[in-house]
């Protein structure tokens, strides 16, 4: 009873006939199935998108229920890449799926990356040295990178293309010689507004050591229609692309949205400030 052009006819409007047949071809890599990971899956699903490259190796709890779009109590104990493989299939019987069970490593980052038009990053905020592989990767193939991070009630996006300013000379992870020093360089490159930083309740909610944090549903679906619009644009090739040094952050609690520019990076003098004051409340908890 599945059929593409049916499925997907709700789309014409916003794209074209022939629009909608490119975004069929596309492959689109999300590593992570998570919180932001599931959103960005199923929209893209949604979207029409063909081609989807998935990894994850976590398992779905009860602690996910506020965020994760495959989390509920049938699916407690089961595989995050599977249920979701399962879900978009639901969407999209025709769809192509690439699975990697184990996550994304050394070892098959380069299939991972394979014939892909767009890497949209969902991967565990702590996850830092698969993530600056990724990044990696996707610059050395000149492959353009989304990453949207759920920040309180919002969402920061950010957009590395090639040729442009690159993900290391952005976020300046080499300046920093601990790991919990480049989480925060992570952080504050993510989020050089800080708008979700003035309604943080409990800080106690943030722990670097103990590798938590809040989170809300709200700012995940935000993640998804901020990052998917963005990959609308990158993969037909129209429409205005920001990529680092600029990034938007939109706030849905503070009703505000900012347009956001570190020309160098975290090396910036305000960006060194906003590292001190992120310290002082990350390692504190």
């Amino acid at each position: 009873m599945f059929d593409y052009d049916t499925a997907f006819s709700r789309n014409i409007g916003w794209v074209t006939h022939e629009e909608q047949s490119q975004l069929r071809q596309k492959r689109v890599a999300i590593a992570g199935c998570g919180g932001v990971g599931s959103l960005h899956a199923l929209t893209l699903a949604r979207l029409g998108i063909g081609n989807v490259n998935i990894s994850d190796f976590d398992e779905y709890d009860v602690h996910n229920f506020n965020r994760q779009a495959g989390a509920f109590m049938s699916t407690v104990g089961k595989n995050k890449m599977h249920v979701m493989h399962d879900m978009l299939k639901d969407i999209n019987p025709q769809m192509d799926i690439r699975n990697f069970g184990d996550g994304v490593n050394t070892d098959n980052v380069d299939d991972f990356l394979q014939d892909v038009d767009l890497y949209i990053d969902s991967l565990d905020f702590f996850a830092l040295d698969a993530r600056k592989l990724v990044f990696q990767k996707c610059y050395d193939k000149n492959i353009p990178v989304v990453t949207a991070a759920p920040l309180g009630m919002g969402c920061a996006l950010l957009c590395f293309m090639p040729g442009k300013m690159n993900y290391e000379e952005y976020f300046r992870f080499e300046d920093k010689h601990d790991t919990e020093s480049q989480l925060i360089q992570f952080l504050i490159g993510l989020s050089p507004a800080m708008l979700q930083r003035n309604y943080l309740v409990d800080e106690t909610a943030v722990s670097f050591k103990e590798r938590r944090g809040p989170s809300t549903g709200m700012a995940v679906n935000l993640c998804a229609g901020m990052a998917e619009t963005y990959a609308l644009k990158i993969l037909l090739n129209r429409g205005e692309v920001l990529c680092a040094p600029y990034g938007l952050h939109f706030d849905a609690y503070r009703n505000k949205l900012t347009r956001t520019w570190c020309p160098k990076g975290n090396r910036g003098p305000v960006q060194r400030l906003k590292f001190k004051i992120a310290a002082k409340i990350v390692t504190n908890n």
